[in-house]
């Protein structure tokens, strides 16, 4: 019987067959599409941290809750965004490359069998086993006696969102599978409906529920959900609907498993990183889980509409060139992704580090928050800034590996930044909380060096095996940085020496001046980038 909607594709089979004829979308384009919808995704995010700031705070509730919403999301990145997407995508690029169409379905109809029964043993051991699960994430709470109350709290909220991990494991298939066929818009955009469904749950279902914080471990469920149904229409309309087979012998399956059990490592050390973060930050003052999220999320927002955009445009792209061995065109793409990420990454994380506390105070200081969590949100946002280059460079370094189907290297490298980072961790928490109490900074100034740490190693991997030949031009393009870095830093200060008491305005106060703070640091950057000769057309010729 045939696949409902195979007629959709059936233009392109024949041309599959042979190889991939159809023309991939430029990179620059590409990449457009995906930040722009992931852009929409983030706002939203911030929006629902508002509402989250407002009716939740930073107490012990809000503790509890960010960490039963953090283990799924850790899992959902380590196997769904992370280990699993960089290993499948160059596996079904090759399925494709060299038996068209027809062997792209009979691969995503195995993975769906494996991937799903998998998913759902591992979620009903998170919800039988909630209180271990909770235990090694948050062993601060369950060891300290004063702290039961909240550990209890967070295991309850952490049975009803567990099944997330399944619902956004398979979204996360969905959006592989679109993603491969070059179809970016739809999985950038299903991430919206997850801060949607949260809003929702946040300003109309706290009244229901008590404590209220369990409103929001609900939502979680439903945007799990809601996300799933999204993507199932448009897979169905290309032929691509997957009919689950359980057959872990197929080789397609086991190879992707393969290079799926070191990309766990590789590809997640970030998410790794932040666990340890939420297991040690449990064992500091009550905030401090939080304190570390509001300044994450805010870091998170660059790094997920450009970082990531970016690196969901190469891999396709980096796999097919790599199975069509052209190795010029594969160094030109990661070229092209590094001056993309640095150009975004180096303003972003100045302008982190100068607002930081009136950038967290316009958003968040809102109802239980107060002004002493955004000071000290604020000196974690700044530490998280000073890894936003490394995170970013992660992103786009990683599929220089995977893309070639080589996924021990970048475990290799992970292990040892993750060894670098647990070291640090109690190399600068222990003397931060005991001198100034902040030793929630401390967390993050070691996660920020870990991501230094580990995107060297990958870049020295590239260059040391000739993978990465960086083009002419990078003295002068850093050069162009560096000036229009450096004015809009200056403007910045400058104008904070006028504004300075944030917490005193009231909310569209606030939003005006920093209204007026970003435009005008933006516009000062991308000026002085203009006026040093820097085009569009630079990185259009590299798409």
């Amino acid at each position: 019987m045939p696949t409902p909607g195979a007629s959709t594709l059936s233009s392109e089979s024949a041309s599959d067959e042979k190889s991939t004829a159809r023309k991939a979308p430029g990179l620059l384009r590409g990449s457009s599409v995906v930040g722009g919808a992931t852009l929409l995704s983030r706002v939203l995010g911030l929006v629902r941290d508002m509402v989250f700031a407002r009716f939740a705070g930073a107490g012990a509730a809000a503790d509890a809750f960010f960490v039963a919403f953090k283990i799924p999301n850790f899992f959902r990145r380590l196997f769904a965004e992370g280990a699993f997407a960089q290993a499948f995508v160059p596996v079904l690029a090759e399925y494709r490359q060299k038996g068209g169409i027809a062997a792209a379905r009979e691969l995503n109809d195995r993975v769906a069998g494996a991937l799903g029964g998998t998913l759902l043993l591992v979620t009903l051991f998170g919800i039988l086993c909630a209180p271990l699960v909770a235990g090694i994430f948050a062993f601060g709470w369950w060891w300290d006696g004063a702290e039961r109350e909240k550990f209890a709290l967070a295991t309850d909220m952490l049975r009803i969102t567990f099944p997330y991990l399944m619902l956004i494991s398979l979204t996360g298939f969905a959006g592989a599978v679109l993603n491969s066929f070059d179809r970016f818009a739809i999985p950038a955009l299903t991430p919206v409906l997850l801060n949607l469904v949260l809003i929702g749950a946040a300003v109309l279902g706290t009244g229901w529920f008590e404590p209220p914080i369990m409103a929001l471990a609900w939502g979680v469920l439903a945007a799990g959900i809601v996300q799933l149904l999204f993507q199932v229409p448009f897979l169905a309309r290309m032929g691509l609907l997957p009919r689950p087979k359980w057959d872990w012998r197929y080789p397609g399956v086991r190879k992707i498993l393969r290079l799926m059990a070191p990309a766990i490592f590789g590809v997640s050390v970030t998410q790794i990183s932040l666990v340890l973060d939420t297991v040690l930050a449990s064992f500091l003052p009550t905030g401090s889980v939080s304190w570390l999220y509001f300044s994450d999320r805010l870091v998170e927002l660059p790094l997920g509409v450009f970082g990531v955009a970016v690196a969901t445009v190469i891999l396709p792209n980096l796999s097919r060139q790599h199975v069509g061995g052209d190795p010029q065109r594969f160094s030109q793409t990661l070229d092209w992704a590094l001056r993309s990420v640095t150009l975004i990454s180096l303003p972003a994380a100045l302008a982190l580090i100068v607002l930081a506390e009136p950038l967290l105070t316009t958003l968040f200081q809102y109802g239980r928050m107060e002004p002493r969590d955004m000071a000290m949100a604020a000196w974690s946002l700044r530490a998280y800034a000073l890894g936003l280059l490394g995170f970013m460079l992660i992103k786009v370094l990683a599929p220089g590996y995977f893309a070639r189907q080589d996924t021990y290297t970048p475990v290799r490298f992970g292990l040892i930044a993750i060894a670098a980072k647990m070291l640090l961790s109690l190399a600068f928490v222990i003397p931060l909380h005991h001198y100034f109490r902040l030793g929630h900074m401390g967390l993050a100034l070691a996660t920020a060096a870990q991501a230094a740490l580990n995107a060297w190693l990958l870049f020295k991997g590239l260059r040391r095996d000739t993978v990465y030949r960086p083009e002419r031009g990078w003295p002068v393009f850093l050069l162009r940085l560096l000036a229009a870095n450096l004015a809009m830093v200056g403007l910045l200060l400058a104008a904070l020496a006028v504004w300075p008491s944030w917490s005193d305005w009231s909310w569209w106060q606030r939003a005006w001046r920093m209204g007026v703070l970003v435009a005008g640091g933006g516009g000062t950057y991308l000026l002085v980038l203009l006026a040093s000769g820097l085009r569009p057309r630079h990185f259009r010729a590299q798409a």
